[in-house]
């Protein structure tokens, strides 16, 4: 199996769950006149961050996580968003950088040495397979799956088939 179908599909997958959930909440908050500030500064506990940051998180993991794999330059995406539209628009420029990549790209990328930041001058290497199991991977589903959290704490109806979305 090409390296490609253990890192883009999985990032493809959630993040249209993430963007479909997004939209249950837009629709949320329009029929139950909650300012849509309320519902993307929403945390599951004070010192976590609020939904809005989650998808540029969830975001930022599935293109930087991408462009280390296949060799590519990381890409520095400013954290702009406050409105939903906006937090779509980041979705859907993630989809689309994603969607432009070619399995042939990662090829050897499960060997390359993936050096990152892992906090203010900070650094950590290691071999890519390493990187996308141990590190961007569960730290993309951990944004992934807190967005989803806040979501259903917030009372918008999704649950697991939401969030594994169209299979």
């Amino acid at each position: 199996m090409p390296f490609y179908d253990s890192v883009v599909p999985a990032y493809l997958q959630m993040l249209a769950s993430l963007s479909a959930g997004l939209k249950k909440a837009e629709a949320y908050a329009a029929a139950k006149k909650i300012e849509p500030a309320v519902l993307l500064g929403t945390r599951l506990f004070p010192d976590m961050l609020p939904l809005s940051r989650q998808i540029q998180l969830s975001c930022d993991f599935a293109t930087k996580g991408s462009a280390r794999l296949s060799g590519s330059e990381v890409p520095a995406v400013p954290d702009t968003e406050t409105t939903f539209d906006e937090l779509q628009q980041r979705i859907g420029r993630t989809v689309d950088y994603l969607k432009n990549y070619k399995p042939a790209q990662f090829d050897g990328g499960e060997t390359r040495e993936i050096t990152f930041p892992t906090g203010p001058g900070k650094t950590t290497t290691m071999s890519g397979q390493q990187f996308l199991t141990s590190f961007s991977l569960p730290s993309f589903y951990f944004h992934v799956t807190t967005a989803h959290g806040i979501l259903r704490m917030c009372g918008i109806d999704v649950g697991k088939r939401d969030f594994l979305g169209a299979q």
